[in-house]
């Protein structure tokens, strides 16, 4: 099993920036692909973006495009999230999920993923 526990989030006024970490342990070899994804209240879980694992490729949501940049730490075992100008359209809670595979679609399936986070709160205000 994979492990994962997100850390950053939190409340920020519109324009503003906020890093996401997502730490993994455990059986963290078997992790080919992290993916960041968000659920805003009253809204289905979205994609944001995507990361290989060993190779770095990365797959954004058209909606972040720009403002986040998603970045890794092998030796840490870390994955981030950096979200600039951020608007209140990106309020959700966030979580980090790793998959052993990625099918396509820019590993944009959810239930690709195995294992989960438990989510962090980010909040803008306008």
């Amino acid at each position: 099993q994979v492990q994962l526990v997100e850390s950053g989030g939190g409340l920020v006024q519109a324009g503003g920036s906020l890093r996401l970490s997502c730490a993994a342990s455990g059986r963290t070899r078997s992790m080919y692909t992290m993916g960041w994804f968000r659920r805003a209240p009253g809204k289905e879980r979205e994609f944001v973006v995507a990361i290989h694992w060993t190779g770095g490729n990365t797959y954004y949501a058209d909606s972040v495009k720009g403002r986040f940049t998603i970045s890794r730490d092998n030796a840490k075992n870390t994955m981030y999230l950096q979200m600039n100008s951020l608007k209140p359209e990106d309020t959700a809670v966030y979580y980090c999920a790793t998959s052993s595979y990625c099918s396509g679609d820019g590993c944009s399936r959810a239930h690709e993923y195995v294992y989960w986070g438990q989510g962090t709160q980010v909040t803008v205000s306008s």
